[in-house]
């Protein structure tokens, strides 16, 4: 089976499950596991911050990041279509009763300073929630949002004294789009999830990484959300080993998307919305989307119509070359069917 549906799906390879079974562990609640400290202390060296936190995942990352910064009744500014907004129930809300406030995007994907400015609420009156926060995503639905606007938006959000946070659950696909080092991206922020699970091909796992306070009181929140494991160096061997073999070949995942995209345009019937790193958007007419579902999964091509008759196709570590002509063909004689 070829799987488009999401990089979340790609299987640790004999490598990475040798590696885990390998895995020195301890008791990560008490600190003493080896392996997650390795990894912490890697993820954070490699992200130019003092410290890390291991999650299971990466929405609970994203949630302890979050709570780190904000109280109570406070407010954090985030995109319309930000995962942290729209794709994680609400945690901020429902666990932290933090309010968000979001933003529409522009169309590469950035929040508009003006727009940010303008959802700013006045210090000291007792109507509002108090802004304290504003996350970032990078990259969002794929698009590796521009470093000057990053490093502007970051000034800004400092001069009204708010903190500052990225989920960067895809940051290495950023990194590697951009020829730019992790550090380099995650600069300008606070606090940064990083997540193993995607395009890095690890089963479970993000750090948070940050200033060693803002990590000192997400571990609280950690425990609080359920996420204290025990013996946990087994998954963190799994994103240590990702983080030191599979950067470098991210780009290999943009490079078959970007294939997948030129194949795609060809085949009337489908249109090809935009293609950035590992993600193809594609939209068909509405009255194929579930038989086009179908006649794929038929064929041994698993992708996912999430959007109705829109579907995201993204490229992984399982996916060769010759798998995407492969999902290419079985497109085409598909709506060969239809003509």
């Amino acid at each position: 089976m070829i799987d488009l549906r999401s990089d979340t799906v790609t299987r640790p390879g004999a490598a990475m499950r040798a590696a885990m079974a390998a895995a020195e562990v301890g008791d990560d609640v008490m600190g003493d596991d080896p392996s997650v400290l390795r990894l912490q202390a890697r993820t954070a060296e490699c992200a130019g911050k003092e410290a890390g936190l291991f999650f299971p995942t990466g929405t609970q990352s994203n949630l302890a990041g979050i709570m780190a910064h904000c109280g109570r009744g406070d407010e954090y500014l985030v995109g319309q279509l930000a995962h942290t907004y729209k794709y994680e129930g609400g945690g901020a809300a429902v666990l932290g009763s933090i309010q968000p406030q979001p933003i529409e995007h522009a169309d590469d994907g950035s929040l508009p300073i003006a727009r940010l400015a303008a959802a700013i609420k006045p210090l000291g009156d007792p109507h509002y929630a108090r802004t304290r926060l504003l996350a970032l995503e990078n990259t969002c639905h794929g698009r590796v949002i521009p470093q000057d606007y990053i490093v502007e938006a970051a000034a800004f959000a400092r001069r009204h004294e708010l903190g500052v946070h990225l989920d960067g659950a895809r940051v290495c696909n950023a990194a590697a789009a951009t020829g730019k080092s992790i550090a380099d991206l995650c600069a300008p922020f606070d606090t940064v999830s990083i997540c193993f699970s995607k395009g890095l091909g690890a089963p479970v796992g993000s750090v948070l990484v940050g200033s060693r306070a803002l990590i000192d009181g997400a571990r609280r929140w950690r425990k609080v959300l359920g996420g204290g494991m025990r013996q946990s160096g087994v998954l963190a061997a799994a994103a240590l080993y990702a983080l030191e073999n599979n950067l470098q070949r991210l780009v290999q995942d943009h490079a078959n998307a970007e294939r997948l995209a030129r194949g795609l345009a060809e085949i009337e019937g489908v249109t090809v919305n935009g293609q950035a790193t590992n993600m193809v958007f594609v939209s068909v007419a509405p009255e194929h989307s579930a038989p086009l579902g179908a006649y794929a999964a038929g064929q041994g091509l698993a992708i996912n119509p999430v959007y109705g008759a829109a579907m995201r196709l993204v490229t992984h570590l399982d996916v060769s070359e010759a798998d995407v002509d492969r999902a290419v063909g079985i497109f085409k004689s598909y709506f060969a069917t239809q003509a």
